[in-house]
């Protein structure tokens, strides 16, 4: 039977610190040995021998474990980027008065892959949308989105509350990062954007600490930066910071443009940052299904292919309804 992202992670973790317990063990016998040695009378010299023979040892199998942990983690690599694709199911065309688009591109640095998510759903609510950034990268950045994502589609459908969504995810994130060793996960947070999109003409948004979305309207890029910023999922309950919706105008006719920093930071060779808003507003008026193309195909050429992070853009439209005429 196949394994699940969530149980490979786990599998991998627990052999890439199996080893640590006998070399602790050994620097404790080390260190017991040569005390003593120097108890019992046994000169420098003889004590420092009695300690070579056993560090030496020692530090080629740290090194050897160390060594072993690189190979694991570009080797990690391809296999999160794979992972992470399958979690990010297709989205829906349309749902009602909107048409979806997304894309997902991962790093070429396979210790930067894995990591970016996105989703979609119908809910009674209105139409909701979770795009996120996971600051874990490889296989456990893909169990950390997994557990989002799931958090996601179960709280989207349950709670009235936008902001009761973001505090599922809150809380479940945090059960999360308090199963996961320290030195793997030196980071542990992330950033993610919320969007409801109810059936009236506005969009509801509750920001932890992600990039803000764009509007398009009437062919102008407007970012939609936040009144009251909020922390990063997994460290609300540390900064004391609540989740506040804010709500948009998002009229018919109108486009949002969500995505992560991949491609809001992307940068060249010589360190030049893509110009992001300055690329959609070259494609505003291009149909949904070529503008997201367009710019992952801009993201790729500025890059020149060698993503150092993971990017992921999700664009929504508002059809106007048969027989209006949007504002």
């Amino acid at each position: 039977m196949s394994q699940s992202p969530q149980s490979t992670a786990e599998h991998t973790v627990r052999c890439r610190y199996a080893p640590l317990p006998l070399l602790a063990l050994a620097c404790v016998a080390v260190t017991a040995a040569a005390l003593g040695l120097r108890w019992c009378g046994a000169g420098p010299v003889m004590a420092l021998c009695v300690v070579s023979a056993v560090t030496v040892p020692a530090a080629l199998t740290g090194r050897a474990v160390r060594r072993r942990r690189e190979r694991e983690s570009h080797r990690d690599g391809p296999c999160a980027a794979t992972a992470q694709r399958v979690l990010l199911r297709p989205l829906p065309g349309r749902i009602g008065a909107l048409r979806l688009r997304g894309t997902y591109l991962a790093a070429r640095t396979t210790r930067r892959s894995g990591g970016d998510l996105y989703d979609a759903v119908r809910s009674p609510y209105g139409v909701r949308i979770l795009v996120g950034d996971v600051r874990a990268k490889g296989l456990l950045a893909v169990e950390a989105s997994a557990v989002l994502l799931r958090s996601f589609r179960e709280a989207a459908y349950e709670e009235e509350s936008l902001a009761e969504v973001a505090r599922r995810l809150e809380d479940d994130a945090c059960r999360h990062i308090a199963r996961l060793p320290g030195e793997e996960t030196p980071e542990r947070f992330a950033t993610a954007l919320l969007v409801e999109i109810p059936a009236g003409p506005v969009a509801r948004v509750v920001h932890c600490g992600h990039p803000e979305p764009l509007l398009v309207r009437d062919g102008q890029v407007r970012a939609c930066p936040p009144e009251r910023p909020g922390a990063p999922v997994g460290l609300a309950g540390l900064v004391g910071a609540g989740h506040a919706v804010e709500t948009l105008p998002f009229r018919a006719g109108e486009r949002l443009v969500l995505h992560t920093d991949g491609f809001g930071e992307a940068r060249d060779a010589a360190g030049r940052r893509l110009p992001f808003p300055e690329r959609v507003g070259e494609r505003a008026a291009a149909p949904l299904g070529d503008l997201v193309d367009g710019l992952r195909a801009d993201l790729l050429r500025h890059t020149g292919g060698e993503l150092r992070d993971d990017a992921a853009l999700l664009v929504v439209d508002r059809v106007p309804e048969q027989g209006v005429t949007p504002r």
